[in-house]
């Protein structure tokens, strides 16, 4: 199912709605990547003056402002896009894996700060939330990456700072936010139970990645 050489940001939109789910980086399972289906001009270039440029990268926020996929850190910790057709079975079977975060938790005091937000970039999320301290930083950042593993939080778009003349630079920030205030709670309905979505899921990633090992293929489904 590897489509080698996508050379721009359409062509891999729909590769993403073709397959339903991609990694953005290295996913463990060789050729399963963005970056590793995208032609070589489209990866990461460094100039012999220092600096660089990476279309891959760029892609993204045009990527999830299209609107018909999810973006976010699903996949063990690693960042990843998933088609909305595929978002309900997905979120679902994670859902059920990890119950909603419990009463005067941290993780429901950044689920409740991001509803009344509506979006936060992650640095002014942690400012709300007084995660301001010496090395509190990583430690927040682990909440987030829970609560996209657990299909809560997803990446709405990415802001780029801009220099005197506004040019973007940077690697950009994540506008984070919920699923249910991006695309509706509807689409996060699911009419079938998690285990179906499961079994849904299992079948559906052995017939793209049909040389993947059980081992590997579940760990993508987590």
């Amino acid at each position: 199912m590897y489509r080698k050489e996508i050379h721009n940001c359409p062509e891999l939109i729909a590769y993403i709605q073709e397959i339903g789910f991609l990694p953005l980086l290295d996913s463990g399972i060789e050729g399963y990547a963005a970056e590793d289906v995208v032609d070589e001009d489209c990866r990461y270039i460094v100039y012999p003056d220092g600096g660089w440029e990476w279309p891959l990268w760029k892609w993204k926020g045009p990527i999830v402002q299209e609107g018909n996929c999810v973006y976010g850190k699903f996949f063990a910790g690693k960042a990843g896009f998933i088609s909305r057709e595929w978002w309900p079975d997905f979120c679902n079977y994670r859902r059920s894996r990890h119950p909603e975060p419990t009463e005067g938790s941290i993780e429901e005091a950044i689920l409740f700060t991001l509803q009344g937000q509506g979006s936060l970039i992650t640095r002014e999320l942690r400012a709300a939330c007084d995660f301001t301290g010496p090395k509190m930083r990583s430690r927040f950042d682990s909440y987030i990456t829970r609560l996209q593993m657990s299909c809560r939080i997803i990446t709405e778009d990415f802001i780029y700072p801009q220099d005197k003349h506004g040019k973007e630079y940077g690697w950009g920030w994540s506008l984070l936010t919920t699923p249910e205030q991006l695309f509706g709670r509807e689409a996060s309905l699911c009419t079938h139970s998690p285990e179906e979505s499961f079994q849904r899921l299992l079948a559906h990633f052995h017939k793209i990645l049909p040389n993947a090992t059980d081992k590997q293929i579940e760990k993508l489904i987590g």
